[in-house]
């Protein structure tokens, strides 16, 4: 199944290089504006995310006294052993009127059935290569909210979109939003460091404890630099925006750009991001990054039903409006360009 699900060449010699890949669901948990990297303790972050996983994700996630599979009672995810949290930003349409409405999500191709949520996946290294799995406690965030620009973006390389012209469509990806209408969706795509300093398990900034590849990306076997020498899995998020009911070219903006706007208030999308938080429980993980795991089943691994994954839910910690048309972005967001003017 995994073999047919890709057609370029670069993407299917990861899947037949690759000796343990895991590609699974994982419904939506909550969506609400709660950052514990980025804004611990705070309720009512400044924008709005969507968190899948385990359901002991809150505004703290203090790793000094939480432990994460202990504490968690369900995971939104189809390998019941993993409970950690997984969040983006949220996709809004601004209409013509200047008014904003959620965009939103559906299962990837193989998961319809999920709740919204994210296709997750964790490949080891090539040719036979060792990865190190995370450790409890460990933490990244890969991508900058605040960038506006292509060059900016470009340091990250691998944090992209697909316009989907139809649910399978895996080619012609870039760095910024589509600028017309996508038969099937947008995808966001997300790529995470590969390298690990082997001693942090955070950092202040949540992502100077890891890196890229030198000079190259993570599938085309570039290698760690010496300051991360451990390899680490590729964690890869791939998120379905079901952008279908806001195609008609009516509705977008007179002057020809496109009218989605993340969460955080930009327009150009170049500031795609994500945050993970690391739960699985005991050596789960690094069991399935040795052994010889097919996407969605993996011996060790034990599977649970997508729809038992839609039943593990969280009632938002924050009390507001995500449904109607809205006159603003949740929390005020203002949209802004490179320069931080307000541009909407």
């Amino acid at each position: 199944m995994l073999l047919n699900w890709y057609h370029g060449l670069a993407l299917a010699e990861l899947f037949t290089s690759s000796s343990a890949l895991l590609r699974f669901s994982c419904s939506q948990l909550v969506t609400e504006r709660l950052d514990p990297l980025v804004n611990p303790g705070v309720v009512g972050s400044p924008h709005l995310h969507q968190i899948i996983g385990g359901n002991t994700f809150n505004a703290t996630m203090d790793p000094k006294t939480l432990s994460i599979p202990d504490a968690a009672t369900c995971t939104t995810c189809t390998f019941a052993e993993d409970f950690s949290n997984y969040w983006t930003a949220v996709l809004f349409f601004r209409a013509r009127n200047g008014t904003y409405h959620r965009v939103p999500q559906k299962g990837n191709v193989y998961f319809e059935e999920s709740n919204g949520g994210m296709t997750i996946y964790y490949i080891p290294g090539y040719r036979n290569s060792k990865v190190t799995a995370f450790k409890p406690g460990f933490r990244m965030i890969t991508g900058d909210p605040t960038i506006r620009t292509r060059e900016e973006a470009s340091k990250y390389r691998q944090l992209t979109y697909t316009c989907l012209q139809d649910p399978m469509t895996r080619t012609g990806e870039t760095l910024d939003m589509p600028k017309k209408p996508c038969p099937a969706g947008i995808m966001a795509n997300l790529r995470f460091p590969t390298c690990w300093d082997g001693v942090n398990l955070d950092s202040a900034d949540h992502s100077s404890h890891v890196s890229y590849p030198v000079g190259g990306t993570f599938e085309n076997g570039a290698p760690c630099p010496s300051t991360h020498p451990v390899p680490i899995p590729q964690l890869f998020y791939e998120i379905v925006w079901d952008t279908t009911r806001f195609n008609n070219l009516a509705e977008w903006p007179t002057d020809g750009s496109q009218p989605f706007v993340w969460s955080y208030g930009d327009a150009y999308g170049f500031g795609n991001h994500g945050d993970y938080v690391f739960g699985w429980k005991g050596n789960a993980l690094q069991k399935a990054m040795d052994t010889n795991c097919n996407g969605d089943r993996c011996n060790g691994l034990t599977y649970q039903a997508i729809k038992t994954g839609n039943a593990c839910t969280k009632k938002p910690t924050v009390n507001e409006d995500l449904s109607s048309w809205l006159p603003e972005l949740p929390g005020g967001m203002p949209v802004t360009d490179s320069k931080g003017n307000v541009i909407m």
